[in-house]
């Protein structure tokens, strides 16, 4: 790629970055959130023009007006968040897209993707719907589809954010394999130590623009004063002693199409960080969205503040201070075609009948810095990147809550982004909220968090004390050994 440059608006979003990558190589992109990375890849693959510049596939000029072109060129991206139909099947949404005439093998594509999955340790069941899926699982088909399509250069963005370590070590192990193979790997991510593992070589954009480039051994801190212009000290660990009891509990049964969580006893605190790790499906989500009030349980009671909403509906968590920040941010956590105003007016009404929209306006650019969201007041936020949209969501949140449940709160996010999110999540700790976290990240969930629970096919381990954990442990729990 020579010389791209890239525009939406008023905002540059790329300036003259150019990009070389060898084949038979895998090859990391750094950059902070809305650094242009995804940028830089959607016009890789067809999915966005270059207002101007060039690129060169194999020696030869090339030009994508879609992303089909981009495919039939070999060129395939598994993007940051799932792009596909989830009302289909899992099945439907494998064969989309492949040329195999007017006759459809549903049977040698069932078949296919099971052997694609296998390496992997994916479990996906062909005929489930995927909007039942978890934001990690449509990540995994999203890939095997790829791949089974046949792509030699395949361009993964943020692709760990919602599998599990074993999972990861084995996407690991896949790469490598294709890169042996002769394919060619581009690799987006915004964690260092995931470039220092795989990565043969790494360009850092910072701002729309090149910021330089690495190879092995790798220096981390010089890649952080790459990406941010300067180095960043990691947060000390500063516990806060819990408090009265906020979430009670006792007994609880519950399930859905694929599991059972059964007997599930649980006190959290306020001022309390409870972290949820464990492989996608294993039962956290679910049971996040029994304590959200979005799922009922079976059996057993559900407390808040010692008020008994077993079986309430959402309206009532909501008015029992219980907050919930769902993974996939434009399907659950907001509304594409609104804007940031139109967001925050929804959440906090200037007016019972009439809106003031000049206070709205005021209101939004107010929120807009309290919370650094690189945006305007008219910004639709499926404009905003994914940081960007994961700070509108931050900013959503009301105030008081007693009781904040959040799904991969720093999920594709970078380094200085992620540290920013945890100290505004701690700063509600120390305000007495007590909060439960999901994330693929152990370090993130051993930094941050008082007790972690293990999930594993449904089956829910003690809370832990991090002090009694380490990283090696907690991935062979999650893992399903050492219980």
């Amino acid at each position: 790629m020579r010389h791209i440059h890239k525009s939406f608006g008023s905002v540059r979003a790329l300036q003259d970055v150019s990009l070389t990558v060898e084949a038979g190589t895998i090859h990391g992109l750094l950059g902070e959130n809305g650094a242009g990375k995804t940028t830089l890849m959607k016009i890789l693959s067809g999915y966005l023009r270059p207002d101007r510049g060039e690129i060169f596939l194999d020696g030869k000029p090339v030009r994508f007006a879609s992303p089909a072109e981009g495919l039939r060129h070999g060129i395939g991206m598994l993007h940051q968040d799932p792009m596909d139909f989830p009302a289909m099947s899992v099945l439907d949404n494998f064969m989309m897209g492949h040329e195999g005439g007017f006759w459809l093998d549903r049977r040698g594509a069932r078949r296919a993707l099971r052997e694609l999955a296998r390496p992997f340790g994916f479990d996906l069941d062909p005929e489930a719907r995927v909007d039942r899926l978890t934001v990690g699982e449509r990540q995994q088909l999203e890939l095997l589809r790829l791949l089974w399509r046949g792509v030699h250069v395949l361009i993964l963005d943020e692709p760990t954010t919602g599998i599990s370590a074993p999972q990861k070590a084995q996407l690991f192990d896949t790469l490598r394999r294709l890169a042996g193979e002769g394919k060619t790997v581009i690799f987006v991510t915004h964690k260092l130590e995931e470039v220092e593992e795989l990565c043969h070589r790494v360009t850092v954009l910072r701002q729309g623009r090149l910021a330089g480039e690495a190879t092995p051994p790798y220096s981390p801190q010089r890649l952080i004063e790459m990406m941010f212009g300067r180095s960043l000290p990691m947060p000390e660990r500063q516990p806060i002693p819990p408090g009265e009891p906020v979430l009670q509990i006792q007994n609880l049964v519950a399930g859905d199409h694929r599991l059972r969580l059964s007997r599930v006893n649980l006190t959290v605190r306020s001022g309390e960080i409870i972290g949820l790790a464990g492989m996608e499906g294993s039962g956290q989500q679910l049971f996040m969205r029994v304590c959200a009030g979005l799922a009922r349980p079976w059996e057993g009671s559900i407390r808040v503040q010692g008020r008994d909403l077993t079986g309430k509906p959402y309206h009532a968590f909501l008015d029992a201070g219980v907050l919930f920040v769902p993974a996939n941010r434009l399907e659950e956590g907001l509304i594409p075609g609104l804007t940031l105003t139109e967001h925050f007016q929804l959440v906090y009404p200037n007016g019972r009948y009439l809106i003031d929209w000049e206070r709205a306006r005021v209101e939004a650019q107010r929120r807009i810095r309290d919370f650094h969201i690189r945006g305007k007041p008219e910004t639709m936020v499926e404009s905003l990147s994914g940081g960007n949209q994961q700070r509108t969501l931050l900013a959503l949140i009301r105030t008081p809550a007693h009781l904040l449940l959040l799904e991969h709160p720093t999920r594709g996010l970078d380094v200085e982004s992620s540290m920013w999110i945890w100290q505004r999540l701690k700063e509600r700790a120390q305000q007495g909220t007590a909060l439960m976290v999901i994330s693929s990240d152990l370090q993130e969930l051993l930094q941050y968090c008082d007790r972690i629970i293990v999930f594993f096919s449904g089956r829910i381990s003690e809370p832990m004390a991090v002090e009694e954990l380490t990283l090696d442990r907690l991935g062979h729990m999650i893992a399903g050994r050492g219980w």
